[in-house]
C-alpha cells in the first residue's frame, strides 16, 4: 500500500501560474496529496489575457494517465481544460479503464474571457464524458451551456442541476455562485436526489484559478477518503480562504493563494515560538521594567506576515496573567486600536511586524531621545521614515522586525 494518496489532474498548462494544472498541483499538496498531471493544452496567458494555445496530440494525452495509472495509481481525478472533441474522446476512452472518482470542471472560458473549448467540443463534453463524472463542477454559465437552462435564481439552478445528473448522466452536481444572498456566495449542491447548499461570506479578493483550485480541492479530499459532502465542505472553506488571501501580482485578475491553507498555521506557529522565546529575555529584567511600567499594560505583540495580517485575529500578544508573578500566556488577538496602529504601520513598512507595548512613560521617552530615537506620535506619522517608537492613547509602541529586537531595544531604554 502506497504511504501517500494520489490525485491526477487531466487540464492545460497556465504559463502564469493561476489556473490550470498549475493551481491543482499546489492545491493537491496543500492536501498533502501527490499530484499527477496529464496536460491536454499549453497556453501563454498571464492574469491579463490569453495570447495563444496549442493542443497536445489526444494520444500523448491518453498516454499520460496510462503511464501513471500502470505504475504509480490513481485514488481520484479530475479534468479541466480539455480543448477540443478529440482530446475529450482520447480522455473519456481511457478514463473508462479505471475506476477511480471523477471530478469534472467543465472549463470553458477563462477569466480573461478567452473561450478554452472549442463550440463543438461542448457536445463531446456532455456525452462522453459528463456521464463519468462523480461530481460536475460548473459555474453559472456553464451550468446554463450544459442543461440549457437560464439560472436567474435559485429554482433556476434546481432545475439545471437536475438535467446535468438525470438527463447528462453525472452522479453529482455542484453550480458554483448559483446566486448571492445578505453577503453569501451559495453554492448549490444536487446528489442522490437531494439539493444541499454551501454558503460563505463573499470576499474581495483574487479570483484566477479558483475554479481549478476549487474542483482540485475536491479531488484531493476524495483521493484521501472523504465522502463527497464532507470533500466539499473543506473546499468551499479552502477556496474561500484562497481568494481572501490571493496574491497580488500582475496587471489583471490576480490569482488564488492555495498556500494560504498551510501556510498561516505554519506562520502562527512560528509566531508562537518567538514571542516565546523573547519573554524568556524579557523576563530578566521585568521587576526592573515594573519601575516604569504595570504588568498589565505590558505586551510584546508578532503579527503573521502583511499578507496574512488583516484583524486583531492576526496578531500574537503576550500578556502577563496577573501582578503577583512572571506568569504568562500567548494568544493571538489585541485590541482594535492597537491592531489599527500595527496594520497602518505594516502598510508602509511591511518588516515591522512586532512591537513591545507599556504604559505611556516620561522617563522611559526622555531615554529614548537621548540615544537619538526617533519618537513620533501617531498623529505625527508621516511613513516617509521608518518608526522606531510611536505614542498613542497613553501608550508607547516600540517597534522591531522582531519580538527579540523589540525586548532589546526596551532593555536599553530603562
Amino acid at each position: 500500500m502506497r504511504e501517500v494518496k494520489t490525485a491526477l489532474t487531466i487540464a492545460g498548462s497556465d504559463s502564469g501560474g493561476g489556473a490550470g494544472i498549475e493551481a491543482d498541483l499546489k492545491t493537491f499538496s496543500c492536501f498533502g496529496v501527490h499530484g499527477l498531471v496529464a496536460i491536454t493544452s499549453v497556453t501563454a496567458q498571464n492574469t491579463q489575457e490569453v495570447i495563444g494555445v496549442y493542443d497536445i496530440i489526444p494520444e500523448i494525452v491518453s498516454k499520460q494517465i496510462e503511464a501513471v495509472a500502470k505504475d504509480i495509481g490513481i485514488d481520484a481525478a479530475k479534468t479541466g481544460m480539455l480543448s477540443n472533441a478529440c482530446i475529450i474522446k482520447a480522455v473519456a476512452k481511457t478514463v473508462k479503464k479505471y475506476s477511480f472518482p471523477l471530478v469534472v470542471d467543465p472549463v470553458m472560458i477563462a477569466k480573461s474571457g478567452a473561450f478554452l473549448l472549442k463550440e463543438d467540443a461542448v457536445d463531446a463534453l456532455i456525452e462522453k464524458i459528463i456521464p463519468l463524472a462523480t461530481l460536475v463542477t460548473p459555474n453559472k454559465f456553464e451550468a446554463e451551456k450544459l442543461s440549457g437552462i437560464k439560472i436567474k435564481n435559485i429554482e433556476d439552478a434546481k432545475k439545471s442541476a437536475r438535467i446535468i445528473v438525470k438527463n447528462l448522466g453525472a452522479e453529482a452536481v455542484i453550480i458554483k455562485k448559483a446566486y448571492t444572498k445578505l453577503g453569501k456566495v451559495v453554492d448549490v449542491l444536487y446528489y442522490q436526489g437531494k439539493f444541499k447548499e454551501y454558503k460563505a461570506r463573499f470576499v474581495d479578493g483574487c479570483t484566477h484559478g479558483s475554479g481549478c483550485s476549487f474542483s482540485a480541492a475536491i479531488t484531493a479530499n476524495l483521493a484521501k477518503g472523504e465522502n463527497l459532502e464532507k470533500a466539499i465542505k473543506i473546499a468551499k472553506k479552502f477556496i474561500t480562504m484562497g481568494i481572501y488571501y490571493g496574491i497580488k501580482i500582475g496587471k489583471g485578475c490576480c490569482p488564488v493563494n492555495q498556500n494560504a491553507w498551510i501556510e498561516i498555521l505554519a506562520e502562527k506557529w512560528r509566531v508562537y515560538n518567538k514571542l516565546s522565546k523573547a519573554v524568556k529575555k524579557l523576563e530578566t529584567f521585568l521587576e526592573k521594567l515594573l519601575f516604569y511600567a504595570p504588568k498589565e499594560s505590558i505586551k510584546l505583540i508578532y503579527s503573521l506576515p502583511k499578507l496574512y495580517t488583516k484583524a486583531p485575529k492576526d496578531i500574537g500578544a503576550v500578556y502577563f496573567k496577573n501582578k503577583s508573578n512572571s506568569a504568562f500566556c500567548i494568544k493571538f488577538g489585541v485590541s482594535k486600536n492597537l491592531a489599527r496602529v500595527i496594520l497602518k504601520i505594516m502598510k508602509f513598512y511591511p518588516e515591522l511586524r512586532s512591537a513591545l507595548s507599556i504604559k505611556y512613560n516620561e522617563k522611559i521617552i526622555e531615554k529614548a531621545k537621548t540615544l537619538g530615537i526617533n519618537v513620533l506620535k501617531i498623529t505625527e506619522f508621516d511613513f516617509k521614515e521608518k518608526p522606531e517608537i510611536i505614542c498613542f492613547d497613553n501608550t508607547i509602541l516600540i517597534l522591531a522586525e522582531n519580538p527579540e529586537n523589540a525586548v532589546k531595544k526596551l532593555e536599553k531604554f530603562i
